[in-house]
């Protein structure tokens, strides 16, 4: 599953690089609506590739709705794993194989990380590597969980722990929305591994996150952390 919007200058590469690393996957690009041309685009060359699906949403409704509105048509048309990864190019396709390979071995929810031996961002600057590992260690220490890139966007869910869940419920976006999907999967019992990725920087278009989305997730983990201690103190 790929959302976007506005990704008509990297769409064409992402989905080729996809279909080389996996030849076998289904494709479903999540569009918002996008003004350049994204949409046809993926259509075009979903036309050449194959087994490319694209959902058109007539309007930008943020990363979160289009995670939910993707996971939603997975589990329906039944897949046995569901890929949620970036349009930009951040996310290198050659690694979804270490991804499906760690959902085949038993682990419920494998993320991309960039902060397991192996990971790295070399684009980086080290203000906003620090700040990203903060809050990542911020997350695990308040939730109480042993996952060192809960906010990557690129993971991999076996179905049947994603029907566990409740995901209609997570209204965040972004970070916030990574986190709580990871969190959520530890409550219900599964299990969480990790995969080294390089995370690279974007080349083309422009990012779609902000200040308030990484705002959104800090309050977010401080509030779930207050909840669960007060139900842990209840019970």
């Amino acid at each position: 599953m790929i959302p976007t919007y506005n990704e008509a200058t990297n769409i064409e590469e992402v989905l080729r690089r996809l279909r080389d690393a996996c030849p076998k996957a289904s494709v479903l690009v999540v569009d918002d609506g996008s003004p350049d041309g994204t949409a046809d685009l993926a259509e075009s060359v979903g036309s050449e590739i194959g087994d490319v699906e694209v959902m058109r949403r007539p309007a930008k409704s943020g990363l979160g709705s289009a995670y939910r509105d993707g996971f939603r048509h997975g589990l329906l048309n039944g897949f046995d794993v569901l890929v949620e990864m970036d349009s930009d190019l951040q996310h290198d396709p050659a690694a979804l194989p270490s991804l499906l390979a760690g959902v085949e071995d038993g682990a419920d929810l494998v993320i991309g990380s960039r902060y397991v031996p192996g990971g790295s961002i070399p684009d980086w600057t080290w203000h906003r590597r620090a700040l990203s590992k903060w809050g990542n260690r911020y997350a695990a220490r308040i939730l109480g969980f042993d996952v060192r890139d809960a906010t990557s966007g690129y993971r991999a869910y076996a179905a049947p722990a994603l029907a566990e869940i409740d995901f209609q419920t997570v209204r965040a976006d972004g970070y916030g929305f990574q986190i709580e999907m990871a969190h959520r999967v530890l409550q219900t019992g599964g299990s969480i591994a990790e995969v080294p990725i390089k995370f690279g920087d974007r080349e083309r278009g422009e990012s779609k996150m902000s200040s308030r989305i990484v705002g959104e997730a800090l309050v977010l983990v401080t509030w779930w952390g207050l909840r669960d201690r007060v139900l842990r103190f209840r019970r």
